[in-house]
């Protein structure tokens, strides 16, 4: 019988009126049974459907909380790693020289017993740049150089805020061409660290720096004779000090 199959496909038979169940258990034998085929089972189709459905819609409310909870965890895990990607990506290339960055820091006592390769001559120009939101004024106070290898020598930058609230600027820098970064050491200068200027206020920014003798020796830089070191100045916001001052960063022009 077709009934009795449709009822077991759609419909628990413990869930039916026994008056339905007698439909399961043999043919129809009078007319209100078969009222009942045609009244009843089509509402109990419909019931079973509707309990389906909304079983079906809570299971998909669950997994897309699940794949939502993921794909968040996914984006804050991402944005720490950007966050962390910077500083160690600075110091590996302060560290290698990679990418034109100079190498940061250096060997005292090799600063002191470095011989100065005589015969190789090098320019050294300097490039200031600002970001488009920073509203200093930064400049070289020296467009060249000319030193040799295992020479020290001694550039200034000037940084003026011409406005009349106080701006915090940090700087970034690297060395052109990209190969002479690991040969370009810096004994001192302002870069990576927040510079704070009050309004109307000029700085001279001092670097202090030196090309390892090593440079003479390695065939790549055989052809080149000039390098530039370029700094590019951004706005950083300020921070908070909780002895009521206006910014924990050190002025430049202090000693």
């Amino acid at each position: 019988m077709l009934l009795p199959l449709l009822l077991r496909r759609h419909a628990a038979p413990a869930l039916l009126p026994p008056c339905v169940r007698t439909l399961c258990g043999g043919a129809l034998r009078s007319p209100s049974e078969l009222f009942l085929r045609r009244r009843l089972l089509p509402r109990i189709v419909a019931l079973s459907r509707g309990r389906r459905s909304r079983s079906q819609q809570e299971d998909w409310k669950a997994r897309n909380k699940t794949v939502l909870t993921y794909i968040a965890a996914a984006g804050v895990g991402m944005i720490g790693l950007s966050y962390a990607a910077v500083p160690l990506y600075r110091l590996y290339c302060q560290a290698s020289g990679l990418g034109g960055t100079a190498v940061a820091g250096h060997d005292t006592e090799q600063v002191a017993t470095m011989t100065p390769v005589k015969e190789r001559i090098l320019k050294v120009t300097f490039n200031a740049d600002t970001h488009a939101s920073m509203q200093w004024n930064f400049r070289p106070q020296q467009t060249e150089i000319y030193l040799v290898p295992g020479e020290t020598a001694l550039a200034f930058y000037r940084a003026r805020n011409p406005t009349d609230k106080a701006i915090i600027g940090i700087s970034t820098y690297n060395v052109v061409p990209f190969e002479a970064g690991q040969y370009f050491n810096k004994i001192q200068c302002f870069c990576f660290e927040e510079q704070r200027l009050n309004p109307h206020e000029e700085v001279d920014m001092p670097v202090f720096f030196y090309i390892d003798p090593e440079f003479d020796k390695d065939p790549q830089m055989a052809r080149v004779d000039t390098i530039t070191l370029s700094y590019t100045f951004f706005e950083a916001p300020p921070t908070c000090r909780t002895d009521g001052g206006s910014s924990g960063t050190e002025d430049v022009n202090k000693p």
